[in-house]
């Protein structure tokens, strides 16, 4: 199970910090990844960060958002800043076993950035 929290509104130019809490399993089996989804858009692959700790960012976020995982905590973080109004969607937290097709997605958290 992925919980995650952090979303909200904000004004651009701010920051925000996402939080994904996952239970169930062992944690560091897993790649982690948030993605997100504007209205009438498809779902985008946001930040990754495998269970070797590998990061991968799509090009729009780069040097802006930051991924990082706690092992010790089963918790995956994306920190946001200098926000941008086209970065308001839905941002979902995935879960990927290294080994299996086993995947879970979590619930969902709305960002908000006023411009």
């Amino acid at each position: 199970q992925l919980v995650e929290s952090g979303g909200g509104l904000v004004q651009a130019g701010g920051s925000l910090r996402l939080s994904c809490a996952a239970s169930g399993d062992i944690f560091e089996f897993y790649h982690m990844g948030w993605y997100r989804q504007a209205p009438g858009e498809q779902r985008e692959l946001v930040a990754l960060i495998t269970r070797g700790r590998g990061i991968r960012y799509v090009d729009s976020v780069k040097g802006r958002f930051t991924i990082s995982r706690d092992n010790a905590k089963s918790t995956v973080y994306l920190q946001m800043n200098s926000l941008l109004p086209e970065d308001t969607a839905v941002y979902y937290c995935k879960a990927e076993h290294y080994l299996s097709t086993r995947t879970y997605w979590g619930q969902g958290a709305q960002v908000t950035v006023s411009s």
